[in-house]
């Protein structure tokens, strides 16, 4: 048993030199049963990613393999001794599929985009952030933050993708940024530049962390992974990522039941990037920052529910004039709104939809006073 002892003291010794890295090794789970190509893809995947960095344990049934296996037959029950063993500190996190995270935590993907070959960051991919479709974005870019903090980029740059809700959420985040959040806002590579991305950025990586809602990020995720494959078998980048919350401490990522073995191993490459960086850390160092910016005010009156009044005034509108003039940065949700801003205040307008996003049309020498008229009402307008 000494000689043992010796022996293993030696070859930590001798690892820690090769790989740089002293004190307790880092070890990362991966569950092997679920993948719609079999328990020996998953295998592989592991095989791939043997690194002396870190140590790779399987949970699943017993396979012919020189790596460590906590042998489970059953999903289930696979589920339960990945947690016991995370929960332990046995293992510092594990990679799984088909996982059920509590609502505010999501899942932070890491994609290799196509157009110039640079990694990006999709905040979320899986998960529910919070059930307000506006307040989880704002979350999804501070999750997505955290995790490229985690995994070494100091001050990354944050694009928001144009969907539903992008402008309130480009608001809420430059309000953040005002009150002292620190926060890097991309550039879009379309000619009228911007935070707002748009499918071209995406293409190409344009921000170090893309914002979007969950589900169309799950969706974005399978495309970079599986479109040169047909679409049965992801093959490129790192999975859909870590779980990431405000309070959350599990290291747990997660891949697609389609997941090809090598986004299994870049999966397992991300977990060990994401325990070194301690995620979970930077997660709540984060939110620290951002609550201290008024995070809680902003997400209040991003959440708050108007009750339309009876007695409401209608707003007449004014005698048509010849429109040309477009004001963009107001989100669809509140187009209607903003243009019975303007009627309000005699100058007739239209909405519209430009090819960035809804716009407000105005005549020609009216568009600087109606911006300053909308941005006093509350809107984003430029």
């Amino acid at each position: 048993m000494p000689k043992k002892i010796i022996a293993d003291t030696f070859l930590d010794i001798a690892n820690a030199i090769e790989s740089g890295e002293f004190g307790k090794k880092v070890r990362v789970g991966l569950t092997t049963l679920g993948s719609e190509h079999g328990t020996e893809n998953l295998v592989k995947g592991a095989h791939l990613a043997k690194s002396n960095l870190f140590d790779i344990v399987l949970i699943g049934p017993k396979v012919d393999t020189d790596l460590e296996i906590v042998e489970v037959n059953d999903e289930s029950e696979m589920h339960s001794k990945m947690e016991e063993l995370l929960d332990s500190g046995y293992i510092d996190a594990c990679v799984t599929m088909h996982y059920n995270f509590p609502i505010g935590v999501s899942t932070v993907g890491r994609v290799v985009t196509p157009g110039r070959g640079k990694e990006m960051i999709l905040a979320t991919t899986t998960g529910t952030s919070a059930t307000h479709r506006i307040e989880a974005m704002v979350r999804n870019a501070v999750y997505g933050i955290s995790t490229a903090k985690s995994i070494g980029i100091k001050n990354p740059t944050v694009g928001i993708l144009n969907v539903d809700g992008a402008r309130q959420v480009e608001k809420a985040l430059k309000d953040l940024q005002a009150n002292g959040y620190d926060i890097s806002f991309a550039e879009s590579v379309r000619a009228d530049g911007g935070c707002v991305m748009r499918g071209n950025d995406l293409l190409c990586g344009a921000p170090d962390v893309m914002v979007t809602d969950t589900l169309s990020g799950n969706i974005f995720m399978k495309v970079f992974s599986s479109f040169t494959t047909g679409g049965d078998y992801e093959a490129n980048g790192f999975g859909y990522g870590p779980g990431v919350g405000e309070d959350y401490d599990r290291k747990i990522l997660i891949l697609s039941r389609a997941s090809g073995s090598p986004v299994v191993a870049n999966a397992l490459r991300y977990a060990y990037d994401v325990v070194k960086g301690d995620v979970t850390k930077v997660s709540k160092e984060e939110f620290k920052a951002a609550k201290n910016a008024k995070y809680d005010d902003i997400i209040a009156a991003l959440t708050k529910k108007e009750v339309k009044k009876d007695d409401e005034e209608e707003v007449k509108m004014p005698e048509k004039e010849v429109v040309t003039h477009q004001i963009s940065g107001i989100d669809i949700m509140d187009l209607e709104d903003a243009v019975k801003v303007l009627w309000k205040n005699g100058i007739y307008a239209e909405s519209g939809m430009g090819c960035t996003g809804p716009i407000v049309l105005v005549a020609d020498g009216k568009g600087e006073a109606c911006v300053k008229m909308l941005l006093d009402a509350g809107y984003t307008a430029k």
